[in-house]
This record gives structure tokens, C-alpha cells and sequence, in this order.
């Protein structure tokens, strides 16, 4: 998920400059998809189905697809800056239901981040060679170390920019191209075993259909970030004619690289391997794959440059939603506190910093799950449920007409987008152990609840205001 800050136009209009043309904006939505997902989840996806771990990414990839076909219908019908709040508020107009959008929206960024945290700890550990195991107590201080950096940072401020999105992506993007040519290079050298490619292998003996349906609803974390992208439609020079294209393009460019670096990783190394070793997964199909080079002692460096981009554009996303909604006066007002030095939303910083804490400390002492698998599986379940709504919301806005032309998805779309989605938010899509992301995910939504609570009574009590969404055009800008 990605911030862009951008220019005003000369003379105070109001209105985003529009700088993008179609090549920078397929680099952006590359970029915003690229990342930890593929990075951390790619060894846990295979140890749902076994050898055939490029099935679930493929079926995220479809599932994803049918969502952002409604997301293009929206952002080219209302081209200004926005996201799943705004459109959702469009549609139904409820202030509650905006708010818990966008607090489920604020509460993905922070699962992310959480999930990019534990990945830099495995993949720094993969650069000093230390051998520690994933329940090693270093692992989790590392871990809150790198959040409390990231806090740090986001204290201190950073102005994003698209050029500098760009450099970032083809840093992400050269750590899988590296995973694909080594698997070319293995094959020539008689290492890989693509036979392994298409063996199914549920742990838990279960059929083929769940399995996948499990595996895809944690691969679908590494699918998420091209609805982001809509944030960025009025920066864009002809928005209804570039965004269709290019997110779909992106789209198609994400799954073809998961679906060769998975179909690479199972080739190099036994799928039983990959889980639960002394090295992260893609660190170790670099280290079996080029045994007589040192990428293995590159890769990690890659890795955690890549995951700790995602954390850092997620907790900035975060902390300004909260510092938003805190404005809106939906959240208690003491979030939308600002530094008087630094001009950063110091509190709500502070506030998502230490969530983060938490549900890293939770889910590393009290679960017999993997951590990164149960932080990204949260994130996807997140964001499921806001696709549901969003896929509706496209139905419902069809009445509404504009004066331009648009984007209009084909007409079943937005019906299998939310049932597909939908689907993948049931019990049914997790294992045993990924039962406990409804634990999590409900846990923040129910913090989320009780602060709005808080601040309705406030509200009425002290300052005899109602509680309402006071500008839900701009709360994810």
C-alpha cells in the first residue's frame, strides 16, 4: 500500500497536479503489489498444497481481478482522490459503516506492517547466518526493534514520491527476477525437479478444493495493493483511459512473477523444506539453486529492503487514517494530535506503533501458528470483508450517472467479485491454525468500536455534537 504526497496545482485550485502517464502508473501499481507477500508467504502457501503452490497464487490472482475490475468502474466514474471509504460512503451513505471501512482498512495496514516486520527479522537472520529458529526470542526483538525504526521515521516524516516508488519497485522486482534466472540456471545445471510442480499434498488431508481454497486465502495477501492505486487517480493524466489497462496489466504482471518464482521455489527445494528451516524459504532456493555464488548472502539484503518498503508505506497509510479519522471526529480528537516541530501526527504514530507491538508480541507467545502466515492471513481477511462492500457498492451506484465516460465492469463481475471474496472469508478457507486470524481481525475491529463509542459519548456529553463522518470524500487522502 502506498502514500504519494503530491504537489498543488499553481494559483491554490485545489487539484492534484496530473503527472502520470501509463508507464509510471503500471510501475506504480506493480510496485504497490510487489512485496512482502511473495517475499514471506511463498514456503506457506506450499506447505497447504505441497508441490502445486503456483495453483493458489494463480487463483488469488483470479479473485483479485474480478475485485479490481469493480475498483476501476469506481475510480474512473469518480476520478478524484479516495479510496474504499469514499466509494462505500457513496453508496450507502451510512457514517458508521464508512467509519468501520476505514478503520478495518487502517487495521490492514497494520497487520501488514506487523507481517513485514517478522519477515525482516527472518531475513536479517538469513543475512548474519545465525541459525536462529522462528521461535527464537531474537527474532521477536528484532522484530519490535524494526517497527519501533519504522515508527521512528514515520515520526520524523517522509515525503513519498512517485520516482521514488519507482526505484523501490525494480529493487523488489530484481529479488524475484534473481529467483527466476536461478531456477533457470539450476535447470540447466540438473538441479531442479519440476516434476515436483504438480504433486498436491495436504497436511491435514484435505481435498484438493479446500486446500487450494485455504493456500489462496493467504495468498491473496500477495495480491493485495493494486486498490490502493485509486488513490492515485488524480494525479493521472486520463485516468479512464490508462487505469483499466495498466492495473490489469499489473495485475497480470504480479501473477505471472509469483506463479514462476513458486513453480521455482518447488523445483529447488522439497516443499517440507521450506517451512520451518533455519533460512527463509526464497533464501533457500537461491542457496540450492546457485550453490557456487553468493546470492545466497545477497538475497536476504533484498528481502529485507523490500519488506521493510511495505512496512513503512503501510504505517504511514495507517497513522495518517487514524490522524483522519481522529479530524473527522469519529476517533477521539487526542489522535489527530500533531507535532509542532516535525508536522507529523505524533499520537496516532504512537498509537499504531504500539498496536503493532502487541499483535506481534500476541501472535509470537500465544500461537501455535506462523507468525507471518497468521499476520498476512489477517491482512487478506481484512480486506476481504471491505472487497465485499466495495463490489456492492458498485452495484448500487450503477443509478448514479456522471457526465463523462467511465469504466463499467461487465455485469456479473461485482456479483462474483463479492461472492468470491465473501467465500474466502469463511472458516472454510482456513486451516486449523488460521482460525485464530477472526481472533485478531475481530479483536481490532472491536478496538475500533469502542473508541468510536468513546468518542460518541464525548461528544454528545461534553461538547453536544453528534458523531458523524464530517467529510468522508477525503478520509483516505
Amino acid at each position: 500500500m502506498s502514500e504519494v504526497t503530491s504537489d498543488r496545482a499553481v494559483g491554490g485550485s485545489g487539484e492534484l497536479k496530473r503527472v502520470m502517464g501509463p508507464k509510471l502508473l503500471l510501475l506504480f501499481i506493480v510496485g504497490d503489489i510487489l512485496g512482502t507477500g511473495v517475499y514471506a508467504l511463498t514456503g506457506d502457501v506450499a506447505a497447504e498444497v505441497g508441490g502445486a503452490a503456483w495453483a493458489p497464487f494463480l487463483a488469488a490472482f483470479a479473485v483479485a481481478t474480478l475485485t479490481a475490475f469493480s475498483y476501476l468502474e469506481l475510480v474512473t466514474k469518480y476520478p478524484t482522490a479516495g479510496g474504499a471509504a469514499t466509494f462505500i460512503h457513496k453508496a450507502f451513505g451510512i457514517h458508521f459503516v464508512t467509519f468501520i471501512a476505514a478503520f478495518a482498512v487502517m487495521a490492514s495496514g497494520i497487520t501488514s506492517a506487523s507481517t513485514a516486520s517478522r519477515a525482516f527479522a527472518g531475513f536479517l537472520r538469513d543475512g548474519l547466518q545465525t541459525g536462529w529458529d522462528d521461535s527464537s526470542p531474537a527474532l521477536l526483538l528484532i522484530a519490535l526493534g524494526f517497527m519501533t525504526v519504522i515508527g521512528l521515521i514515520n515520526l520524523r516524516g517522509v515525503g513519498e514520491s512517485v520516482k521514488a516508488n519507482v526505484v523501490l519497485t525494480l529493487v523488489e522486482l530484481s529479488g524475484l527476477l534473481m529467483i527466476i534466472f536461478i531456477g533457470l540456471y539450476a535447470m540447466t545445471q540438473g538441479r531442479a525437479d519440476f516434476s515436483r510442480v504438480v504433486v498436491f499434498d495436504s497436511p491435514d488431508d484435505k481435498g484438493t478444493f479446500l486446500a487450494i481454497t485455504s493456500a489462496t486465502a493467504l495468498a491473496f495477501f500477495a495480491m493485495i495493493g493494486f486498490e490502493d492505486s485509486v488513490n492515485m487517480a488524480e494525479e493521472t493524466k486520463d485516468p479512464s483511459r490508462d487505469f483499466p489497462k495498466m492495473m490489469l496489466t499489473g495485475l497480470g504482471l504480479a501473477a505471472v512473477i509469483y506463479t514462476l518464482v513458486s513453480v521455482t521455489a518447488v523445483a529447488l527445494v522439497p516443499v517440507g523444506q521450506l517451512v520451518g528451516g533455519e533460512q527463509s524459504a526464497l533464501t533457500q532456493v537461491v542457496a540450492v539453486g546457485a550453490p557456487d555464488l553468493p546470492f545466497d548472502r545477497i538475497f536476504p539484503w533484498i528481502g529485507m529492503f523490500a519488506v521493510a518498503n511495505t512496512a513503512l508505506i503501510n504505517m504511514l497509510m495507517a497513522s495518517r487514517l487514524v490522524y483522519g479519522m481522529a479530524k473527522q471526529q469519529v476517533l477521539p480528537t487526542g489522535l489527530g494530535r500533531v507535532h509542532s516541530v516535525r508536522q507529523t501526527p505524533w499520537v496516532a504514530i504512537v498509537f499504531t506503533t504500539l498496536i503493532s507491538y502487541a499483535l506481534i508480541t500476541y501472535v509470537t507467545l500465544d500461537s501455535a501458528s506462523e507468525v507471518v502466515s497468521l499476520l498476512g492471513g489477517t491482512t487478506a481477511l481484512l480486506l476481504l470483508v471491505v472487497f465485499v462492500v466495495v463490489n456492492a457498492a458498485v452495484l448500487v451506484l450503477r443509478k448514479d450517472h456522471v457526465d463523462h465516460k467511465h469504466f463499467v465492469a461487465p455485469w456479473g463481475l461485482p456479483i462474483l467479485g463479492a461472492v468470491t471474496s465473501a467465500f474466502l472469508v469463511g472458516p472454510w478457507a482456513r486451516s486449523p491454525e488460521q482460525q485464530e486470524q477472526y481472533v485478531i481481525a475481530g479483536g481490532l475491529l472491536v478496538l475500533g468500536i469502542i473508541l468510536w463509542a468513546i468518542t460518541w459519548v464525548i461528544n454528545r456529553a461534553v461538547y453536544g455534537k453528534r458523531t458523524f463522518m464530517r467529510d468522508p470524500e477525503h478520509i483516505e487522502e
